[in-house]
């Protein structure tokens, strides 16, 4: 039978504090996933981590980030570039070998429900776990970021799949979904232009 893996590639809002990343990434450890990569950005104030294991491996250790962060992370005192809405910003379930992404679309719901059941975090589902068509994209889905939950949680049509009207004001609120292989850089560019770096990620897009 064909091994089953699964990659994750949680972002957290946390990139100034080491030993909250470390604490992070051992977490993951502890449910059996390996870590693969780590990436830590100061200014951004955010942390990529990249995981990779058997399903439930990696299930158990998306949960248990999301479960560490909201402790760990508190985004009323959160400043960073990045957009963001949540402590655990983003929680991709991506389908590597022997998994389907209908398979990874269950995880994804499965990790949703225990986050928003078990820890009171609400949920936004995004890419193949989408709600409608515009939740698919993470922009639409984050649009606002973590300062304009609040006001999203008035309008029925912008609340979070799963928490309703309830603001979370320590952990904000999290996406998560099952998705391809996705593939991001960053460029460094010799100026402080805003304009310019838009004007090339619209070429790039």
């Amino acid at each position: 039978m064909e091994r089953q893996l699964v990659e994750c590639v949680p972002n957290i809002s946390e990139g100034r504090r080491p030993e909250v990343v470390e604490e992070a990434v051992a977490v993951v450890r502890r449910q059996g996933a390996a870590v693969l990569d780590v990436y830590r950005g100061a200014g951004t104030n955010r942390s990529v981590i990249t995981m990779a294991g058997a399903p439930e491996c990696v299930e158990r250790a998306a949960f248990s980030l999301i479960e560490f962060t909201k402790g760990a992370i508190d985004m009323r005192e959160h400043q960073g570039e990045h957009p963001r809405m949540g402590a655990t910003d983003v929680c991709p379930i991506v389908p590597v070998q022997g998994v389907s992404l209908a398979e990874c679309c269950e995880m994804a719901r499965r990790v949703g429900e225990r986050v928003w059941n078990e820890l009171g975090i609400p949920v936004y589902f995004y890419e193949e776990n989408a709600s409608s068509p515009e939740r698919r994209s993470l922009a639409v889905v984050r649009s606002g970021e973590y300062e304009g939950l609040p006001r999203r949680l008035e309008q029925p049509t912008s609340r979070p799949d799963l928490g309703g009207a309830v603001f979370n004001a320590r952990s904000g609120a999290v996406a998560i979904g099952a998705r391809p292989f996705l593939i991001a850089f960053n460029i460094n560019l010799a100026s402080a232009d805003v304009r310019l770096a838009r004007r090339i990620a619209e070429r790039l897009r």
